[in-house]
């Protein structure tokens, strides 16, 4: 009964912790930290592997609810940390929920300063409410393409 007891209560907590844990959030200097290690992956192995490296190695290109995405300088997806059914689909006209068109503000923020932030309004994969999120955009060592990784604020 009592060793019944001693495996019952960790997997208890485990589910009582699973929401919170689920629901971990990355920062600002994460993002940017993993949109400069994006860089210099491309840039090391090139387009091909590395945007196969964004969307397949989840261990290495996933942190909490953050992922590495890149665009090319059409708005077709080259890779998606989180959902590998958007590579190669065009997003040139992708809004957020508010109509803000995504990939034009990015490619906008690109053009006039190479990197920075691009702000708008997305559904959050886990609770599916619409939130803030900031995207940490930066040019793509071709000059063309854009890397990208979002935060929930």
């Amino acid at each position: 009964m009592l060793r019944r007891q001693l495996f019952a209560l960790p997997a208890a907590l485990l589910v009582l912790a699973a929401p919170a844990l689920a629901e971990e959030r990355g920062t600002k200097q994460e993002a940017i930290a993993m949109v400069n290690a994006a860089f210099e992956h491309l840039k090391a192995v090139g387009s091909e592997k590395a945007n196969a490296d964004f969307t397949s190695d989840k261990a290495k290109w996933v942190k909490k609810d953050l992922y590495v995405f890149v665009f090319d300088e059409k708005g077709v997806f080259l890779s998606h940390g989180a959902n590998d059914k958007l590579v190669g689909r065009n997003m040139a006209n992708m809004k957020d929920a508010n109509g803000k068109g995504i990939f034009p503000a990015m490619q906008e923020l690109a053009a006039k300063s190479g990197t920075g932030w691009v702000d708008y309004d997305w559904a959050h994969p886990q609770t599916k409410k619409v939130e803030g999120k900031s995207s940490y955009v930066r040019k793509g060592p071709d000059g063309k393409s854009l890397i990208g990784v979002g935060i929930y604020r």
